[in-house]
């Protein structure tokens, strides 16, 4: 006899397991943020960049039913705009001389 689908059996179970990539890169952003309120910009920006093109990653590699709220527009335009954000930042973190 076969089980029914997780979605049946625990729809909350299944709608947090469906959005555990959003929740990743969310956590990874929060860090960052938190870096750069105790005065660590320069780790804190690029924690954050690379946790936008991780994002980026994630929206590439998983299938739209496991994505999440990752999938917002078509997946080119969602994997362009996360890496080309996350790497601008990170990128800009970096040219900046420290003192």
């Amino acid at each position: 006899m076969s089980r029914p689908p997780l979605y049946t059996r625990r729809p909350f179970l299944a709608g947090v397991l469906r959005q555990l990539p959003l929740l990743v890169v969310l956590v990874a952003v929060g860090t960052g943020l938190f870096m750069v309120a105790v005065e660590h910009w320069r780790r804190g920006l690029v924690v954050v960049g690379l946790a936008l093109v991780g994002g980026g990653l994630l929206r590439l590699l998983l299938p739209v039913r496991r994505v999440g709220f990752l999938a917002v527009r078509s997946r080119p335009v969602d994997v362009v705009l996360l890496a080309g954000v996350g790497v601008t930042l990170t990128a800009f973190a970096l040219a900046i001389p420290g003192t």
